[in-house]
């Protein structure tokens, strides 16, 4: 499977944790640019796979765990499938700190 489509299929799986987006390097417009910015938010090295992103919501624990249960599926079968997972929090939203994005995550988060 091509990097390009290991991406896609990580970021598709993100989609499904509430709470959390990938955090794109470019800044701008980014709706102008020819190419999903999102996937800027990847890394696949040999060891490694990095996912970098923004958390809308608080607590970060339960929220890691969601996205890694959601991320080492779409790895098996890959020549990722052993890499160690990173999970990075780039950066928290305003929304998390306030407190407001916190049901998101459901009771008992």
């Amino acid at each position: 499977m091509a990097d390009e489509q290991i991406i896609d299929r990580i970021l598709g799986a993100l989609e499904g944790v509430p709470g959390l987006w990938p955090a794109a390097p470019l800044l701008g417009d980014k709706t102008s640019w020819p190419w999903d910015t999102r996937q800027y938010a990847v890394d696949l090295g040999t060891d490694v796979v990095e996912v970098r992103f923004v958390a809308g919501v608080l607590p970060l624990p339960p929220l890691l765990e969601r996205a890694g249960a959601a991320v080492r599926p779409v790895l098996t079968g890959t020549r990722w499938e052993h890499a160690e997972l990173r999970l990075v929090v780039t950066e928290l939203d305003a929304a998390a700190v306030a407190g407001e994005g916190a049901d998101r995550l459901g009771a008992g988060a």
